[in-house]
């Protein structure tokens, strides 16, 4: 009877995957023992969705490499995929956008083995500019997809004009993030801190990491502009690709660098 109520999750990682590492990887293990560990949920797919060229970071390579790098990583994975639609946007794309969309692509397959009207299931919500409670009509209680992060990323929320109130209300309140802590994070304070946050806290699954990992693509892009080794900090896979397309030096890594980050373009008219 317990079987009957557990919720199906997706989870998707978005990010700039520049280049990808093996605490990427790592995250959605760790996101999977927790979430099936509560007895509520059963893990069936991770998704990771690579940012557009359009996002701007500084330092971010042509999002076909970091695409190709991602699907390299995960290949020996049979629950994790590498999906190209963010990147195939001709401009960055907000999170909540590329969260919806992934749910209409669940929901449609879903409908679709569960031979019921996929015309409707598949149908397209269309309310990018609507408030996220509209959502409620089109959603199935038994089927999730969950925003999977490092800390940095919910802390980021913080950040004057990198995101909408709206996108984040929608995020969390009708999603779900599941938040993997890194060294000198502190989320349970953040959320605590934040009122938005804590309204929906209970759509937080905050997971510790014990075995302490500090990967970071910034300190991996720093080790190959240095002509250090990075083996056993990214797949080897990814390494021969680096090495086999020069990727990572001191020009790539000025890259944008007197360009103003994407969200911060739009939501604050910087330019």
């Amino acid at each position: 009877m317990e079987c009957q109520n557990v919720v199906k999750v997706v989870l998707l990682a978005c990010g700039s995957f520049n280049p990808i590492t093996f605490m990427h990887l790592r995250m959605f293990e760790l996101a999977r023992d927790h979430l099936e560990d509560t007895g509520q949920y059963t893990v069936v797919k991770g998704i990771i969705s690579p940012v557009g060229d359009g996002y701007k970071k500084k330092g971010l390579i042509e999002a076909s490499h970091r695409l190709e790098m991602a699907r390299l990583a995960s290949e020996n994975s049979d629950w994790i995929t590498v999906d190209s639609w963010e990147t195939l946007q001709p401009e960055w794309v907000e999170t909540a956008k590329v969260v919806r969309h992934h749910y209409d692509e669940v929901l449609a397959a879903e409908c679709n083995s569960d031979n019921v009207d996929t015309v409707l299931c598949a149908k397209k919500r269309r309310i990018e500019d609507k408030e996220y409670e509209s959502l409620s009509h089109h959603r199935r209680d038994d089927i999730r997809v969950m925003m999977l992060c490092g800390a940095d990323v919910l802390e980021s929320f913080g950040v004057p004009n990198l995101w909408k109130l709206e996108d984040i209300a929608e995020i969390v309140g009708c999603y779900g993030v599941v938040c993997i802590t890194r060294c000198g994070s502190d989320c349970q304070k953040f959320i605590n801190q934040s009122d938005m946050l804590w309204k929906y806290r209970k759509n937080i699954h905050v997971v510790n990491e014990w075995v302490t990992n500090d990967i970071s693509a910034t300190h991996v892009r720093r080790a190959l502009r240095r002509g250090r080794s990075v083996k056993y900090l990214v797949p080897d896979v990814v390494i021969h690709y680096i090495q086999v397309h020069k990727l990572y030096n001191e020009e790539s890594e000025q890259k944008n660098e007197n360009v103003v980050l994407a969200p911060l373009q739009r939501y604050s008219g910087a330019s």
